[in-house]
């Protein structure tokens, strides 16, 4: 049974979420929907990327992932079919898998050129159901769109090195649902640049000289729990997906504040690694 995945800034109040949802069993009965995240900031394209980059891998080799960020059709944004990494993403061309792209090559993209066939002011309904549908009956991409061979790219998304080799200048690129702070900033690069060097990451209001693998690595677990001063400590660590955190462990931003607000780091803000 083939799978559609649905990623969009669609919130759950509306109808639109759940339209798409009924189209696609419309045109497909047997059909599994599996839904990423309908909470993507409006239009926010660079928080749609990292959420689909560290999700769609844990699907099966075949699956199709609709991305409904930022997706009405004109001249300037353009709407594409990729295969890519052995899955299938539909989505305007508006630099939304770029961040996939910087590591894994495409096999195949196609501009979809149906538009012609479909009258509609909400392409994610109408044409990129149609375009996932048509692929999870086993369809070509050829059929619904002309081959291209490069795709929008997410300005200001990588890391700048500076000419000594001795920084890394990263910036924030999402805030998680624990106000964690995840940066643009690889564990490739950082070993890349540092060469096993000291380094410290500046903030503007905190500072760290170790970066962990684990939230837990913030406590030490050889003092008795009475002494243990957990909630709130501060810990830069590798995430899951290998990309630069800030967090506080066991944060709460409703209660005890979080990485993002007791640092006073926000979406697009600096972050600065200096080697020794």
């Amino acid at each position: 049974m083939p799978i559609i995945t649905l990623t969009t800034d669609f919130g759950e109040k509306d109808h639109f979420a759940g339209a798409v949802k009924g189209a696609i069993y419309t045109e497909l009965e047997s059909v599994k929907i599996v839904d990423i995240s309908h909470s993507v900031s409006p239009f926010h394209i660079t928080e749609a990327a990292y959420i689909i980059q560290n999700a769609y891998k844990s699907f099966p080799i075949g699956t199709i992932h609709i991305i409904g960020i930022d997706s009405e059709f004109n001249p300037e944004n353009k709407h594409i079919a990729a295969y890519l990494d052995g899955h299938y993403f539909v989505c305007a061309n508006n630099g939304i898998i770029s961040m996939l792209t910087n590591d894994i090559n495409p096999e195949k993209i196609v501009e979809i050129n149906i538009h012609d066939r479909i009258i509609s002011n909400f392409p994610v309904l109408d044409v990129f159901v149609k375009v996932a549908c048509h692929i999870a009956r086993g369809g070509t991409l050829e059929v619904i769109g002309k081959p291209i061979s490069e795709i929008k790219e997410i300005r200001g998304i990588r890391p700048q090195v500076n000419q000594e080799a001795n920084q890394i200048i990263g910036s924030v690129i999402y805030i998680d649902n624990y106000g964690n702070v995840i940066t643009n900033i690889k564990k490739s690069l950082f070993e890349e640049v540092g060469k096993g060097r000291e380094f410290k990451i500046a903030t503007r209001t905190a500072s760290f000289d170790k970066i962990h693998s684990h939230y837990s690595d913030a406590i030490n677990f050889e003092q008795p729990v009475e002494k243990r001063d957990e909630d709130g400590k501060k810990i830069a660590l590798w995430n899951s997906s290998q990309y630069l955190e800030l967090a506080i462990y066991k944060s709460n931003p409703a209660t005890v504040g979080s990485a993002s607000t007791l640092f006073g780091l926000a979406y697009r803000d600096t972050i600065v690694l200096n080697f020794n």
